[in-house]
């Protein structure tokens, strides 16, 4: 399986930075939306295309991208950074991974669930701050563990280096019960065990939210 790794950048031609604001505006869910739609430009061919590509933000205006096609080439971007991603992987190796992703389980009834808001949920309110991020630590450690068994590896250590809730866009009403999705940000090390079942959830990535920039792993052998 060959897909493409690219580096995706905003043009700093003035005519397309004056449209920055509009294709990358500030805002949680209303900027993953529009960037989003964004990168859909390069890769959406015809009505009939489904997203075949996976996205992470890396910072104002640039991205990275894991698909099977290459990315299309305008004006509103810097020539395309390319290449071919077909890793050799064989069971045993171990490997560096960072990823972005929306941790979900199932709950008793088959609600969805973000793992790290259901487990806040549990503990008082005014507790929920402090400790946000070693639930997050806890709960993103054991969601990701899970992956393992299906996805062809075993998780060796993994530290939750983020975690934020976003709103859905397009919302409207009240705060309270306004839909949202979190973010975990996380690196570690895992040890392949079944390579092609690996290569095949790379592909598809990890969680949910893959829409909103979430589910792309990156990987490079461990030292």
């Amino acid at each position: 399986m060959t897909l493409y790794l690219s580096q995706i950048r905003l043009s700093r031609a003035p005519s397309a930075q004056a449209l920055a604001p509009l294709l990358t505006p500030c805002g949680g869910g209303k900027r993953r939306s529009a960037a989003h739609n964004l990168l859909w430009s390069i890769f959406s061919d015809g009505a009939e295309r489904r997203r075949d590509f996976l996205w992470r933000e890396e910072g104002a205006g640039q991205f990275l991208t894991l698909s099977a096609r290459p990315p299309q080439q305008t004006d509103l971007f810097e020539t395309h950074q390319v290449k071919a991603f077909s890793p050799q992987i064989s069971a045993g190796d171990r490997l560096a991974f960072s990823l972005r992703a929306n941790a979900t389980r199932f709950k008793r009834g088959g609600a969805r669930v973000d793992v790290v808001m259901d487990a806040l949920h549990s503990i008082p309110k005014e507790t929920r701050a402090e400790a946000r991020m070693q639930i997050a630590q806890t709960e993103g450690e054991a969601w990701f563990a899970r992956q393992g068994p299906k996805a062809g590896f075993r998780l060796l250590a993994a530290q939750v280096e983020n975690y934020s809730a976003e709103v859905l866009e397009g919302h409207r009403g009240p705060r309270k019960g306004q839909p949202q999705f979190g973010i975990l940000d996380m690196a570690g090390q895992i040890e392949v065990t079944e390579p092609a079942a690996f290569l095949a959830q790379l592909a598809q990535g990890f969680g949910r939210a893959k829409a909103f920039g979430c589910g792309l792993m990156l990987i490079r052998r461990a030292g």
